[in-house]
């Protein structure tokens, strides 16, 4: 969405209306995708991950069922997923991990690396946290990875390829769901999935 905006800046200071049109229908349907599962999941507590997901599974496989006759509806479906999917990690109201966006990201991961860098040379004795670096660059793989096979599943399938993402987010909200419907049925389970969440935001 950074991108999305520079370029509706750009579009309209050189008068492509459209353009600016287009990257804003853009950032507002991300924005709206936010706001829809933030209403829906706010009162579900330990469900909210899950159904957040569902939600982002269903807006794209109707994406998928919309790529050949809307291709505009098939974008701003697609930019909704992504706001919704980035709801699926919410600590006291907020989204406290950014799943769809690199800048934030690479920022804690410049952080991380510069406090283990400290560490090192204060010599200070904190081996967990010259580590935490760590998570933020496997989640940054894990985009630029994910990038990587998206790029080729539509240079192979065109369009077509969100079928695959959609039933793959569908697989991943299901996981969720048992997962903490699991927790749920043992308590000692939820306290230490809620301990690994802690670790893997903070």
């Amino acid at each position: 969405m950074s991108g999305n905006s520079t370029r509706s800046s750009a579009a309209l200071m050189t008068g492509d209306i459209t353009g600016w049109i287009t990257a804003m229908s853009l950032v507002s349907s991300f924005v709206a995708g936010v706001v829809v599962a933030t209403l829906l999941t706010a009162p579900l507590a330990a469900l909210r991950r899950p159904v957040a997901m569902y939600l982002s599974a269903a807006l794209l496989l109707t994406a998928a069922a919309t790529a050949i006759i809307q291709p505009h509806l098939t974008a701003l479906l697609l930019a909704a997923a992504m706001g919704v999917v980035n709801v699926s990690y919410t600590r006291s109201g907020e989204v406290s991990l950014g799943l769809t966006y690199m800048t934030g990201t690479l920022v804690k991961l410049g952080q991380a690396l510069g406090g283990a860098i400290l560490g090192l040379v204060t010599g200070s004795n904190q081996g967990v946290s010259r580590l935490l670096w760590l998570r933020y660059a496997v989640l940054w793989a894990m985009i630029t990875v994910g990038s990587l096979g998206g790029v080729l599943a539509y240079l192979h399938l065109g369009l077509g390829s969100l079928w695959i993402v959609g039933a793959g987010m569908l697989l991943w909200a299901t996981i969720a769901l048992v997962q903490e419907l699991r927790a749920q049925a043992d308590p000692e389970l939820r306290v230490r999935n809620r301990r690994s969440d802690r670790q893997r935001i903070d």
